[in-house]
């Protein structure tokens, strides 16, 4: 049966009572006996079991502490701190993991106290600077393009060919998401001054990389107006104790391979059909909805955006056929090689990216009155992908609290505000510095569900 403990006492009343699971009900270690009655031990399971041993060494004092940094009823006794905390065990101990983020709101700050912090000449946009930015981009693009026309006729074995292909595709992947990275610019209206310009290149540039550029605009939009709520954020909007289901049940869910076949399945299909044809992280709203990014009458899009969902479903339809010309051309083979490796990889970095910005076990999300606009900009991380990286993509990585903050701010200024921006920040800003990889297996074996009550909810790793 596993080793013994007693049931915890129940919640205190209160509004802490939401963040601690009123209600959830599941595993025997939420099991209370009858008001009254002694507890009596019950087994844990193998995931809680695991959670507490890691928990064991921290004194009472310490579990109190990690109680109120979290809202968490603190009262009671080890037992009941114990399993309280349970679910957020690993992120607890992880000593590479940052500080939480302080819920004392109002802050001592606002949004124009940030703003004003900040010189002015860092939000001027230049059509200039971005232009040569992309030329850049393209140019190493094509260069690795040219260089990776050599290798089938190279007179090197199967497995050196191979792996200068591999190579290509993914440095080239890497420039493409740079690429992707200034349409993404175009869509926040940061790349230049004009609207016409930026829309235009980032219908080109996205539409060359198979991305709605429009559609993909104003969800992203509604994402950056809606950050860190439960109820309507647009993208990795956390699953909740209800829609939360474990096919391979307890023993398997925290195996290493289990967790990395996750992994893998998140960062190959999450973007392309994932968010792109399901929205499958998407708020609870749009349930039972028609909710793609290129049905214009999708409930993503409102009624006056529908020619901007047509004419975004046209850029992707003209790539289609270039891509299918090339096919008969060239061959499939060499489009699969050329272009669509190098795609999945783009397609990985974007979903890795962005997963890792807003999914960790030190940020909060919010509902109700809790969440606020500027609360919610700030629920998201800076992280470094490495220096070569971070360079390619535009730093779109490490400066992405100023661009939750400023999404008109060129990507080139944003390094530079952040040093500002931290300093009015204080603990309010989010850095973590743990290797990306280390900290992406981290969030998906213990991000997993958020309670389906309380207005301020972490994420739990299990009941």
């Amino acid at each position: 049966c596993g080793p013994q403990i007693r049931a915890p006492l129940p919640p205190q009343s209160g509004s802490q009572q939401h963040t601690m699971g009123r209600g959830a009900g599941k595993g025997a270690e939420r099991d209370v006996v009858a008001s009254g009655a002694a507890a009596k031990p019950v087994a844990l399971s193998p995931s809680v079991e695991k959670s507490v041993s890691l928990l064991a060494p921290l004194s009472d004092a310490e579990l109190r502490k990690h109680c109120e940094l979290r809202a968490i009823d603190a009262e009671g006794s080890r037992e009941d701190l114990l399993l309280r905390l349970a679910p957020y065990a690993t992120g607890i101990t992880d000593e590479a993991a940052p500080h939480l983020m302080p819920l004392q709101w109002p802050a001592e700050f606002n949004f124009m106290t940030i703003k004003k912090a900040i010189p002015r000449h860092l939000f001027q946009r230049s059509m200039v600077k971005s232009f040569q930015h992309l030329a850049v981009d393209l140019i190493i693009a094509g260069a690795m393009a040219f260089g990776a026309s050599y290798i089938d006729t190279s007179g090197l074995p199967f497995w050196g060919r191979a792996l200068l292909w591999m190579t290509y595709w993914f440095w080239q992947g890497a420039v493409c998401t740079g690429i992707w990275v200034i349409a993404h610019e175009c869509g926040h209206q940061a790349f230049s001054p004009s609207k016409f310009v930026n829309d235009s290149v980032g219908w080109v540039l996205h539409s060359a990389l198979l991305v709605p550029y429009h559609s993909w605009r104003i969800s992203h939009r509604n994402h950056h107006s809606n950050t860190g709520s439960c109820e309507n954020d647009e993208v990795f909007c956390p699953a909740r104790r209800d829609d939360y289901h474990e096919e391979d049940g307890d023993l398997m869910r925290d195996v290493p391979l289990v967790v990395l076949w996750r992994l893998f399945t998140m960062l190959t299909v999450g973007w392309m059909p994932g968010y792109l044809f399901l929205n499958a992280t998407g708020p609870h709203k749009y349930a039972g909805k028609t909710r793609d990014h290129f049905n214009p009458n999708s409930a993503l899009f409102a009624k006056e955006e529908y020619f901007d969902i047509v004419s975004s479903d046209v850029g992707m339809l003209l790539m289609v056929g270039v891509l299918a010309f090339c096919c008969s051309e060239f061959g499939v083979v060499e489009v699969l090689k050329y272009y669509w490796m190098p795609y999945m990889w783009v397609n990985n970095w974007l979903v890795m990216i962005t997963y890792l910005q807003h999914t960790d076990v030190f940020m909060p999300h919010y509902r109700a009155e809790e969440w606020n606009w500027l609360r919610g900009a700030l629920c998201t991380v800076d992280r470094s992908f490495t220096p070569v990286l971070d360079h390619l993509f535009h730093h779109i990585t490490d400066s992405h609290v100023c661009h939750h903050l400023f999404h008109t701010m060129p990507f080139y200024n944003a390094m530079e505000a952040t040093k500002y921006i931290k300093e009015v920040l204080g603990p309010y800003y989010m850095k973590d510095d743990t290797f990306f990889l280390k900290a992406l297996y981290r969030s998906m074996y213990t991000c997993r569900f958020v309670e389906n009550e309380g207005n301020i909810v972490w994420y739990r790793q299990h009941d």
